[in-house]
């Protein structure tokens, strides 16, 4: 399903509620998400059965990419590693893999992946991704379960968007409430629940983010609209 932009742009603050609800959001510090984070790197295996992962989700996100062997792709929170492999097929050994994130103890699970299957072209950086900037501009960028984390996330995804080349892909994989009476009657256990463990704000919605953005988008929902990629081109001219 493709989609085009309405409506106007908005702003990167935190989300307060409005009046036609009574919950309440407010943006986690950075300090915060690295020690939760940190704590659940030896477990992030089970958040996937715990939250029902469609099958082959991961290597379903990395298909939409469009990666061809040699290519440059960055992976925005990229954790433990668990989207490394399907990166990795689709770049091959000649192509490039980027993976950042703010965790130390996730990257740490990655690191060791990496050395296991002897990856030679995986560079894993801990830093802010609005201040990661690569030698040569890349084929692809994906958000790995990472969007709804990040406080300042229109920041981070507009700096990702000047690293793809022209005609290069941006991917967000994710949950999310599902549509219509089941999402207002989920979101308060889904509240509570992000606030316990994966620090994700379900009220962010990235397909809008990433519409306004590049203008249209491909959206691929699955498990009753609960998961979720949303995928985007680069134009390759500016728009006149």
């Amino acid at each position: 399903m493709t989609l085009t932009p309405s409506g106007t742009p908005s702003r990167d603050r935190l989300w307060r509620g409005d009046s036609s609800t009574s919950h309440e959001w407010v943006d986690f510090d950075r300090g915060a998400i690295t020690r939760r984070y940190d704590r659940f790197a030896g477990i992030i295996p089970l958040f996937d059965w715990l939250f029902f992962m469609p099958p082959r989700f991961r290597e379903k996100a990395a298909e939409r990419l469009q990666l061809r062997p040699g290519d440059r792709v960055l992976e925005i929170g990229c954790g433990t590693g668990r989207n490394l492999p399907p990166l990795r097929a689709a770049v091959g050994p000649t192509g490039s893999i980027y993976g950042v994130d703010i965790s130390a103890g996730m990257l740490g699970k990655a690191r060791a992946l990496c050395a296991q299957n002897r990856w030679s072209n995986v560079n894993l950086l801990q830093q802010d991704a609005a201040e990661f900037t690569p030698s040569d501009p890349l084929d692809g960028v994906m958000f790995g379960l990472s969007y709804n984390t990040i406080p300042h996330h229109l920041a981070v995804l507009h700096h990702a968007w000047t690293l793809l080349r022209p005609g290069g892909r941006l991917v967000v994989m994710d949950a999310k409430l599902p549509p219509g009476l089941g999402g207002r009657m989920v979101l308060p256990f889904s509240l509570w629940l992000m606030k316990r463990t994966m620090l994700g704000n379900p009220l962010v919605k990235p397909w809008e983010d990433v519409l306004r953005l590049a203008g249209s988008i491909e959206m691929e929902q699955y498990m009753f609209g609960s998961w979720y990629i949303c995928a985007a081109t680069k134009p390759t001219t500016a728009p006149a």
